[in-house]
């Protein structure tokens, strides 16, 4: 299915700052370099506050990691996890249409949605509450049909189920996950053919199914400003509400990030200075290595070069490097070691991405081969 980006996109798009500081924790968890590798859950961070995933969001999310745009836009219109249009407002059904499912039933289940919601996926329901679309198999195959709602499964189920699930949240209450005939997860209909001596022992809900039933509102989008940064949960490892539909308990790595932030905005004694807040920490400098490059003091003939050409250089590492009196492809090429040193130590959360990415290499054929040649050359890393 070709995917694009919806025709009408916001002016701009800003993280809440509980979400920015979430953001930033989950950049933490890379190596030096490799924040890159933080660009699903920060998309997925975004779209959660939204409902869906907008053009200024992906681009605020490449800034962020220093990525060029395109490589953000690979990320968003390849996965469908992420909704590249508006989607209802309280709910976007997911309805899987793979093997089993279809076998048991999906399409009267999607004969639901269109006549309950819209005639065709990814329409807006007439008071845009609701949306819908089909999707592949989601991994509930014995639990079939199932839909998504969110990060919720609702399973077993019919017509007249997810008919009442619709009307149930069309009118603000809160359906209960899980399966529509009380299966504990995935045992027999019949009931259980082994491990039947602890049947009695176990929990009222499956673990997935706890943790939507223990918020009490599954179907709340997260927006930040309902889960400061120093909320309770975050100390104790409680379930956090964190996205459309369903919750998920803290990483080790997020509790570690969320106690070092609760306590940079704790109130600092009266004898002492405020702490710093996490996100000021993370930029503190470092000891310069290497020669800082020569730099102009303004583009020749005003016209500087789009260095974002260069793989590895985003928005922020060229503002850095136009900072810096860099701004064209044959000042980057001339670099010699010292120039790179000064680069990979110097760069703002990026650090050792000069050599990484080979900028001095990349900019040597823009210069000596021509653009045309670099772009073919790009396509295979060829540097």
């Amino acid at each position: 299915m070709l995917r694009r980006l919806h025709h009408e996109q916001p002016a701009s798009f800003e993280f809440t700052p509980a979400n920015l500081a979430w953001a930033q924790a989950q950049m933490t968890k890379f190596p030096v370099g490799r924040q890159a590798s933080a660009i699903i859950p920060l998309l997925f961070r975004a779209q959660e506050q939204e409902g869906w995933l907008s053009k200024p969001a992906i681009e605020t999310v490449a800034d962020m990691l220093g990525m060029p745009y395109i490589r953000a836009l690979e990320v968003a219109t390849f996965y469908f996890m992420f909704q590249l249009a508006p989607v209802g407002s309280v709910a976007h059904i997911q309805i899987c249409g793979t093997t089993s499912c279809m076998i048991c039933g999906a399409e009267d289940l999607m004969k639901v949605c269109r006549e309950k919601i819209a005639p065709h996926p990814y329409e807006l329901s007439a008071d845009g509450k609701f949306s819908w679309e089909e999707v592949e198999c989601l991994g509930a195959c014995a639990n079939a049909p199932m839909a998504q709602i969110g990060k919720d499964y609702f399973e077993d189920l019919t017509e007249a189920g997810l008919a009442s699930l619709i009307d149930t949240m069309a009118a603000g209450g809160t359906p209960k996950a899980g399966s529509e005939t009380g299966r504990f997860s995935s045992e027999p209909v019949s009931g259980l053919t082994s491990c039947t001596e602890t049947a009695g022992e176990k929990e009222a809900h499956n673990g997935s199914v706890a943790r939507a039933v223990g918020i009490g509102d599954s179907i709340k989008r997260i927006d930040g400003t309902e889960v400061p940064l120093s909320a309770p949960w975050q100390m104790s490892g409680q379930h956090a509400p964190i996205g459309i539909m369903g919750t998920r308990p803290m990483s080790a790595v997020q509790q570690v990030a969320a106690e070092k932030a609760a306590k940079a905005a704790a109130p600092a004694p009266a004898a002492a200075p405020v702490a710093a807040p996490v996100a000021e920490a993370e930029e503190a400098p470092v000891e310069s290595q290497g020669t800082k490059p020569a730099g102009l003091a303004a583009p020749r003939d005003g016209q500087a070069d789009d260095l974002k050409k260069i793989e590895g250089i985003g928005p922020v590492l060229e503002a850095k490097l136009n900072e810096w009196g860099v701004f064209h492809f044959d000042q980057i090429a001339a670099w010699g070691p010292e120039e790179v040193a000064f680069a990979d130590t110097n760069v703002p959360r990026f650090k050792g991405r000069c050599t990484r990415d080979k900028w001095v290499a990349q900019a040597k054929i823009i210069v000596e081969e021509g653009m045309e040649r670099f772009l073919e050359r790009a396509k295979t890393n060829d540097y």
